[in-house]
């Protein structure tokens, strides 16, 4: 009877070890392997209670060779997953790391980035969101006595627009006891283009949350309804009806913990509970994360290091390559693309080139573009104003003119954005800095007008003969307007050509090279032929 309450005491003490830290029954995890190993330790002293049991009623029980099978099967266990995992290593199996992600190579960078649309460039990164959406929940005043934002922020496309989404939790165990019944009935969304921050409310309140408790809490959901998968960190999301889900990505190791892999991902509804597993080539459409930042450069990493093989990565390093220190994010037809640098081994300040990565698809491109490493073009900027003190974002990277081109926000200390500054890719020095309070689309052609020879590759040539021509001044920078003979109408800064543009008259014949529109940009002009 003893033996059965010993029984019932150990296998109670499994299931509340399980409860609190939920490991997945999956031999490939580490967490697994962790929790058996703890029961045995816990086994241990149940097996001398028992042996001296045992002995006081004059029993032999040979409680060595127990223990001694205990701790030989659990040493042997660990050795075989040592072994395996050195098998598995990049030191036998390089190839298969360097082949964990596809990298389409001397990808064209005009060709797969859109000239860059300012009216859908997300200015706003997620340290500005944080702030913004703390200020919002700070208007309502219920709300932030019961609740707190989480500092996930999300960045999606939601319905062409780009936003950051972050849900709204329990700020701690009493407030969910009063607040559990109805849930939690909204979240916060911040546009990345104009930085308004809005408190969602829902009819129906969120239940499955991290900051919930019991067998509401959003892990202890999860690892109950899918006991044997082994999952990512998940991410907050809403459809295109602008319905809260959980994204959670699933994941497969080769060995135990070795090569992970996205295998699919889990979407679970926060307001029902209910969830549904999806492969990796299943996943909808609206859902924008499935792979995380880190997991991707760790896998371009490793394509960078051991595509020459082991030896190569650590002694010759002939063509070895790697990630640069920071990332960001680019959306791009309805999806969320991540972008970081590829430097040299050697970690100089400059890159070979940059990736574009879809977190749903995992399809990634390589650009050759060799130029300005991120941080060099972030103190650039920087140095321009640096008697203000302000701190530079970690670039966009943006098709400006048909050339790559970073866009950085300067923030002073409280978090604000003050000014915007263009960077070149190719040349850090042709850096632009512009009064954030004067709008992006100065900024921009404020950093043209400064770097005239930056033009577009499909800008147009003519001669053309001048009908009109009046010239202006806005804000310190003087303008030339000019119709010609055809009734098109272009505009033209002076620092273009300062030496020719304030002589010229009606009648005049000039060359000029210009971007077309409605009111055509001249980026060259030259005397033609005199009338």
């Amino acid at each position: 009877m003893k033996k059965v309450i010993m029984g019932i005491i150990f296998v109670l003490i499994a299931f509340i070890l399980y409860y609190l830290f939920l490991p997945p029954i999956n031999i490939t995890s580490f967490a697994f392997w962790t929790y058996l190993f703890v029961l045995v330790i816990i086994f241990v002293p149940f097996v001398f209670f028992d042996a001296f049991e045992s002995l006081l009623k004059g029993k032999r029980y040979n409680a060595s060779k127990i223990l001694i099978g205990i701790i030989g099967g659990t040493l042997g266990i660990f050795a075989l997953i040592i072994l395996i995992n050195i098998v598995i290593s990049p030191l036998f199996n390089a190839k298969g790391y360097s082949n964990r992600i596809a990298v389409l190579e001397n990808s064209d960078f005009v060709t797969d980035i859109k000239e860059a649309d300012f009216s859908k460039i997300p200015l706003i990164d997620k340290d500005s969101s944080e702030k913004l959406g703390d200020r919002k929940m700070g208007e309502f005043t219920t709300w932030v006595s019961q609740f707190y934002v989480s500092d996930l922020y999300t960045q999606i496309n939601y319905n062409n627009e780009i936003v950051r989404v972050t849900p709204i939790e329990y700020a701690g165990l009493i407030k969910y006891f009063t607040n559990r019944k109805e849930g939690i009935k909204g979240y916060i969304m911040v546009d990345s283009v104009t930085g308004s921050a809005t408190l969602k409310t829902m009819d129906k309140g969120m239940k499955y949350m991290p900051s919930a408790y019991f067998f509401e809490n959003l892990e202890r959901k999860l690892r109950f309804t899918y006991p044997t998968v082994i999952f990512d960190e998940p991410s907050f999301e809403i459809d295109n009806e602008g319905n809260p889900y959980w994204i959670v990505p699933t994941v497969k190791y080769s060995g135990v913990g070795m090569k992970k892999e996205i295998s699919g991902a889990v979407i679970l509804d926060p307001i029902t509970g209910e969830s549904k597993k999806y492969s990796i080539n299943e996943i909808p459409t609206w859902v924008d994360h499935v792979y995380s930042a880190d997991l991707i450069i760790e896998q371009i990493d490793d394509w960078g290091e051991y595509r020459n093989g082991f030896l190569n990565s650590v002694f010759g390093q002939k063509d070895v390559i790697n990630t640069t220190e920071g990332y960001n994010y680019l959306v791009m037809d309805d999806d969320v693309y991540l972008y970081t640098g590829i430097t040299s081994v050697s970690s100089d300040e400059s890159n070979l080139g940059f990736v574009l990565v879809n977190l749903r698809t995992k399809k990634t491109n390589y650009y050759l573009v060799p130029g300005a490493e991120e941080f060099s073009a972030m103190a650039s900027a920087e140095g321009l104003v640096q008697e203000k003190g302000y701190e530079a974002s970690f670039p966009l990277l943006i098709n400006l003119n048909n050339r790559p081109t970073y866009l950085l926000s300067l923030k002073d200390d409280a978090g604000l954005v003050k000014m915007y500054a263009f960077v070149d890719v190719e040349d850090y020095q042709k850096v632009v800095v512009s009064d954030a309070s004067l709008g992006i689309e100065a900024a921009k052609e404020k950093y043209l007008n400064e770097n005239p020879n930056i033009s577009n590759t499909e800008a147009k040539t003519n001669e053309i003969t001048i009908k009109t021509i009046t010239s202006a001044v806005i804000d310190g920078n003087t303008y030339y307007y000019i119709t010609d003979s055809n009734n098109a109408m272009y505009y033209v800064d002076i620092k273009i050509n300062r030496y020719l543009l304030p002589f010229l008259k009606v009648n005049d014949k000039v060359i000029i090279t210009y971007n077309e529109g409605d009111v055509s940009k001249i980026v060259s002009i030259a005397e033609g032929k005199l009338a």
